[in-house]
């Protein structure tokens, strides 16, 4: 018992720490990001594809908000796959939910695709 304790102490002083420079240089990509957010709502129309500028923004923002501050780059591959396996389930998720969109619109429809 005494030795999993001890390894389990051993195991959590390996953690990585990211240098305070790092969390810096995120927190300005962060606030980058976020004012792109708002310009691109605001100023910039993409007709049907203005989800798509916003979608790939904020998968960058999540990137960044999960590598850096959730620790994962430093992390166990295990944290990563299960992170990995949640993205796509929820990828899949939008996907039907589009599918399932698109196939109600009605051909005769004037909205645009």
């Amino acid at each position: 018992m005494a030795h999993h304790q001890q390894n389990h102490v051993e195991n959590h002083a390996e953690h990585h720490e990211i240098p305070l420079s790092t969390h810096l240089k995120v927190f300005a990509a962060l606030i980058g990001f976020t004012v792109l957010t708002v310009v691109t709502a605001k100023g910039m129309h993409f007709g049907a594809f203005n989800w798509v500028v916003a979608f790939t923004i904020a998968t960058a923002k999540a990137f960044l908000v999960l590598a850096f501050f959730m620790h994962l780059k430093g992390d166990q591959r295990i944290f990563k796959y299960i992170i990995a396996s949640s993205f796509f389930f929820v990828f899949l998720l939008f996907f039907f939910c589009v599918l399932d969109l698109l196939t109600r619109i009605p051909v005769t429809s004037t909205l645009p695709l």
